[in-house]
């Protein structure tokens, strides 16, 4: 008759609380914990603390108590048309800055590396310069008697000069030029990873251009895509300078009316709450990557299983 042995301590599933107990008893977990220290209590001032006191300004009514008139004050009227038109922008902003990123973070992928390099620096560069001086130059670039309708005119191009400022096309030219080097910096570093024996292994087995790119490509390419386009829509949604230069009144952006609510109108309930909505959003274009990011791993799971 066969004698079980009893079971290892191993074995034996430990709690959340044993497991968090042996981690503190260990001498180098609890030296990390103390070297951390500094830098939570930093977070927590800067960043946790701020965010809290925006929150408890914009749960807070007239006569000191709790609220909700404030967020519900920001979707209505022209409150709610501005966090739409700010939403449009990003979303355009984005996708406009995927289909050139996208074209030119391919191409740059397939030069030799000296060329790469020389092509990066020349898109990253411009990003280092003032965002106020890169604007105004857009601004010269674009005016009604600026360079680009001055050589239209110039070759009599029919409809010229255009009107390409204060209005939403240049809002989204100037945005999309300051995210472009976001874009492309992501793409870039995907691409460049991507084994080409595969699309070549699919050549010469008979695949046409389109299908190695529909088929391999894209697929391996797609993460960079939502992680660049959500990238995009989140700067986008706080972005202040470019619009508000760039933009007319009917281009103005929620960044735009959280200014106008503090520097002029002394509401800062109101420019907390819209604050908060801005975070918020921030959150669930963050938790959206997250459930792309699973649900393409899972695809992939599934696609090695089969």
């Amino acid at each position: 008759m066969a004698v079980l042995a009893p079971a290892s301590d191993s074995a034996v599933p430990k709690s959340p609380r044993t497991r968090l107990g042996r981690a503190l008893s260990d001498r180098r977990t609890r030296f990390g914990l103390l070297n951390a220290t500094p830098i939570v209590i930093y977070l927590l001032i800067l960043f946790v603390y701020p965010i809290l006191g925006t929150l408890m300004l914009s749960l807070q009514g007239k006569d000191g108590g709790f609220t909700l008139h404030w967020y519900a004050d920001a979707f209505r009227g022209a409150n709610l048309e501005i966090l739409l038109t700010t939403l449009r922008i990003s979303v355009e902003t984005s996708l406009i800055s995927l289909v050139v990123g996208f074209a030119l973070a391919s191409a740059v992928s397939r030069l030799k590396p000296l060329w790469a390099g020389l092509v990066m620096l020349v898109v990253v560069v411009p990003h280092f310069i003032s965002a106020l001086v890169r604007t105004y130059g857009w601004i010269i670039l674009l005016g009604e008697d600026g360079v680009l309708n001055s050589v239209l005119k110039d070759v009599h191009f029919p409809g010229a000069p255009f009107q390409l400022l204060y209005n939403e096309t240049g809002v989204v030219i100037g945005t999309t030029a300051v995210m472009l080097p976001y874009t492309v910096l992501v793409l870039y570093a995907v691409m460049k990873g991507i084994d080409r024996r595969l699309m070549a292994a699919a050549a010469s087995m008979g695949a046409g251009r389109l299908t190695i790119f529909r088929r391999i490509y894209l697929p391996l390419v797609a993460p960079g895509l939502v992680n660049a386009g959500v990238l995009c829509f989140i700067l986008c949604l706080g972005y202040y300078l470019t619009p508000a230069l760039m933009g007319g009144e009917k281009q103005t952006m929620v960044a735009s009316l959280i200014d106008e609510q503090v520097m002029k109108q002394n509401q800062w309930n109101g420019a907390s709450a819209l604050g908060i909505i801005l975070l918020l959003l921030t959150f669930a274009g963050l938790l959206l990557l997250r459930l792309l990011k699973s649900a393409s791993d899972t695809l992939k799971k599934r696609g090695a299983a089969s």
